[in-house]
């Protein structure tokens, strides 16, 4: 038999044959091509400014255009946003339980379409080594997990409860105040008006006595400010409420308006569907907060009013400022009424709805609170007066209520693309309104006393009135 590598090796020539099977020529046109000129007049029509100019006017936009052209990008009413929490504007930690019907929708691209086989599972698919491998490491991770430093590794993990203890948290809190005054630390028995806080470690003493910015380590602290209540600031409700403008309520654009500073809301009292509609949405929040928002606050309209001019809103800061020593003059009215009274007019600017709010919680009132630093010795010559009725600290004012307000329009009148003073039609217009500062009385000064007492923990006099000022 002869050996095969012992051949020669042949060349081949083979040649490619491609042939077109079945085929579609078409003949080739009985005659010339023709060209016929057809007029496109319309087009022209259709394309010309003037078509869109008029199609502008015979079609007004059916729209209410606000100052934010309809996308809202104001954060008030979000809680926490502007403290750096934003889980407001976020997905919920915890999602709502998904309906059954809608666990289709969720499915991802691989399981669309026809059931493919999966033979996952099955041993004799897979190489037997993968299946040894496998085996003994699930073995070994199951020794691990019962060997006895796994386990220690598990008991230093459990949770300190007695750190969740009342009484531990009173002393966590009692112990800030001692670092800061160790002169009055309580060192006794605990008693039911005095419990005697943590001991403070030797770096906590570091950090009260050299304290360092967390994130910028080259900065110094060069003051300090005690955080104290303005127990003479007081008002009707005991707080106060932020109100926000969703566009310029004046014509200065380019620096800021004094007039704004004095500047009046006066709400408008509810009509019956108004308050039938916001008990509505209460109460379906009430009975269902996972699944219906709270309405806020409620959707009050109001009368903003302003000074008549510049030396008006300075007067009346100066007739407002407890520290002015001329505060009782009569010379710092700018008007007489017809009776000969002297007093500060204001002029209605125009009337705003509420846009968005945030739920007023008396609760919890000193959730979001306003600072105000004062320092005596740093008060402006000529500023306003004495300014010995504070000390220096850092005066906080709690904050219950944030408002975002828009302009109010008639639906109807915005839809036709009309703006004018009759949208506030339905309400009682009022041009101006007179203000006189005088002193408070009885139940005004019984009501801020109420709150007063509240702050400090003392008892509430009923007719407790004392001499103040509004």
């Amino acid at each position: 038999m002869a050996n095969s590598a012992s051949r020669p090796d042949r060349a081949y020539h083979q040649d490619y044959i491609c042939r077109i099977r079945y085929e579609n020529s078409l003949p080739p046109p009985p005659g010339s091509v023709k060209l016929l000129d057809i007029p496109i007049d319309g087009l022209e029509y259709y394309a010309s400014p003037g078509f869109a100019s008029r199609l502008h006017r015979s079609q007004p936009i059916n729209i209410e255009a606000d100052a934010e052209l309809g996308m809202p990008i104001d954060l008030v009413g979000m809680p926490g946003v502007f403290d750096g929490d934003e889980s407001s504007i976020q997905a919920p930690v915890i999602p709502p339980p998904l309906h059954s019907r809608d666990k289709n929708l969720l499915r991802p691209l691989s399981e669309l379409g026809k059931p493919k086989y999966q033979p996952g599972g099955i041993s004799f698919l897979r190489r037997t080594e993968y299946i040894s491998s496998d085996a003994a490491r699930a073995r070994s991770e199951a020794a691990q997990k019962t060997t006895p430093k796994a386990a220690a590794a598990k008991l230093r993990k459990t949770v300190d409860t007695s750190k969740d203890d009342p009484v531990h948290v009173l002393r966590a809190a009692v112990k800030g105040f001692d670092l800061a005054h160790p002169e009055d630390a309580y060192t006794g028995v605990d008693t039911q008006d005095s419990i005697k806080g943590l001991e403070p470690t030797p770096a906590e003493i570091e950090a009260w006595n050299n304290p360092k910015h967390p994130t910028k380590s080259n900065l110094k602290a060069v003051d300090f400010y005690p955080i104290l209540p303005d127990l003479e600031a007081g008002t009707d409700t005991g707080n106060y409420m932020i109100a926000k403008f969703t566009a310029n309520p004046t014509q200065i654009i380019n620096k800021h308006d004094p007039r704004m500073d004095v500047g009046l809301l006066r709400p408008i009292e509810l009509d019956d569907a108004t308050v039938a509609e916001y008990s509505a949405r209460l109460a379906a929040h009430t009975a269902d907060p996972l699944h219906s928002l709270h309405p806020g606050g409620p959707p009050f309209n109001y009368h903003f009013f302003l000074p008549t001019d510049e030396i008006s809103a300075i007067n009346l800061k100066r007739k407002l400022d407890v520290d002015d020593p001329d505060r009782d003059n009569l010379e710092l009215y700018t008007t007489k009424n017809k009776d000969g009274k002297s007093i500060f007019r204001l002029s209605q600017q125009r009337v705003y709805e509420t846009g968005r709010s945030t739920a007023p919680d008396a609760d919890h009132a000193y959730n979001e609170i306003a600072l105000a630093l004062h320092d005596p010795d740093l008060e402006v010559p000529g500023g306003g007066g004495s300014s010995n009725r504070l000390e220096k600290a850092a005066y906080y004012y709690p904050v219950m209520q944030k408002v975002q307000l828009k302009p109010h329009r008639s639906k109807t009148l915005a839809q036709l693309g009309v703006a004018s003073r009759a949208d506030d039609e339905g309400f009682d217009v009022i041009d101006v309104i007179d203000v006189v500062v005088e002193n408070l009385d009885k139940v005004e000064n019984a009501k801020r006393h109420r709150h007063r007492a509240e702050l400090l923990g003392e008892a509430v006099e009923e007719d407790g009135a004392e001499d103040g000022d509004s």
